[in-house]
């Protein structure tokens, strides 16, 4: 009978030292998988230049799989991954988030970016990134040089439609024209800080510049509401 006690407590006793051992074991490989994922998963770059306000991942961020719909570009023969206005590089079985190399060529813009002239020149421009049009698509370029004029939105409380089928290229320089010609009309530019121009004044002056806006934009043959 005492042989069979002390064999009992010799087994509970084995037990818990498992039990304890493998919860220390848990304990190091969630501790090493947080630490891998703090080096892998950085913070999420807030684009506001050209108050483009949108949110991204970092540069450098790695990633084990793309997001739903991302698309594939191949330039110099290496592939490339594209998705919101973030680019990827494949890193063995992962993916990086990368800045994508000048000359690359897509058929088709981020979903949401923000237009600017430089020189009579039309730029697109979203996460720290410059396309231009071409007859492709739109290719990478390098930072302009220059005076940067930003063109306002196309949804600036105006609803406005091609009736011509006008390109994006000659929306671009349409709504540039309009736009100055706005800002001569009412001594008033939506894309400047308003300072400290009264609430009242400054909706009063973004009324008259939208009226400009439209008129200029109908003449065009643009449908404006």
């Amino acid at each position: 009978m005492l042989f069979l006690r002390k064999s009992c407590r010799c087994i509970i006793l084995l037990l818990m030292a498992v039990f304890f051992s493998g919860t220390i074991l848990l304990a190091t490989i969630h501790s090493a998988d947080a630490s891998d994922r703090g080096k892998n998963h950085k913070k999420r770059f807030r684009d506001s230049r050209y108050h483009h306000d949108r949110y991204y991942p970092a540069r450098g961020e790695i990633i084990g799989i793309l997001p739903h719909g991302a698309r594939v570009v191949v330039h110099g023969g290496a592939q490339y991954h594209f998705y919101g206005g973030t680019w990827y590089r494949p890193r063995q079985s992962r993916f990086v988030v990368i800045t994508p190399p000048i000359g690359l060529m897509i058929p088709f813009l981020p979903p949401y970016y923000t237009m600017v002239r430089v020189g009579g020149t039309p730029y697109y421009y979203a996460n720290d990134v410059y396309y231009t049009h071409s007859a492709d698509g739109y290719v990478v370029v390098a930072p302009p040089q220059g005076q940067v004029s930003p063109v306002p939105p196309l949804t600036n409380q105006l609803f406005i439609y091609p009736r011509k089928d006008q390109n994006e290229k000659q929306q671009a320089d349409d709504r540039y024209a309009c736009h100055s010609w706005a800002v001569n009309q009412t001594d008033y530019d939506p894309t400047q800080p308003a300072g400290e121009t009264p609430e009242s004044d400054k909706k009063q002056k973004q009324a008259d510049y939208n009226r400009a806006m439209g008129a200029c934009l109908d003449a065009r043959g643009y449908s404006v509401k």
